[in-house]
């Protein structure tokens, strides 16, 4: 069992250091404007995506596994009319990656089968279910990051 607890934590570490790379990669180049900036009337920015994946990561992982006492104000992510700079966002957001990998590797075999709950959360179970959701939602806002990144680019 302990080949496959390392194998999971290998891999999921992995994963989710894979997407920070990825939203860096989209992310980093933009000025602070861009970084705010909806390219479209609707939907959001590039920066308000980070805070809610950081705010997702934070509640879901930090708080209801890591028990950091994290506390959400989900709304706020997409609607703060004051935003930290871009490089703050980043910094905030490479802070919790490296939380939600050391929570990943302080998992022993028996914990990912543990019981889970927490608000807005109905589907995931258990632990590993709820790293492995956390991991898609996360990257598909990295998609939306490449998506308006490339936008705000040809604009």
């Amino acid at each position: 069992m302990a080949e496959v607890n390392e194998t999971v934590v290998a891999g999921l570490t992995a994963y989710y250091e894979y997407v920070a790379a990825h939203l860096h990669k989209w992310a980093d180049p933009l000025s602070n404007e861009q970084f705010w900036r909806k390219p479209y009337p609707y939907g959001n920015s590039v920066g308000h995506l980070v805070l809610h994946v950081t705010g997702n990561l934070n509640y879901y992982i930090g708080a209801r596994v890591a028990e950091t006492g994290y506390v959400r104000d989900r709304d706020r992510e997409f609607t703060d009319k004051q935003p930290p700079p871009k490089e703050e966002a980043l910094r905030a957001f490479d802070r919790t990656i490296a939380m939600v990998a050391a929570t990943i590797r302080k998992q022993k075999a028996e914990d990912w089968g543990k019981a889970y709950t927490a608000e807005r959360e109905p589907e995931a179970a258990d632990r590993f279910h709820i790293f492995v959701r956390c991991a898609g939602h996360a990257y598909h806002h990295v998609g939306q990051i490449v998506y308006l990144s490339r936008e705000l680019a040809r604009t």
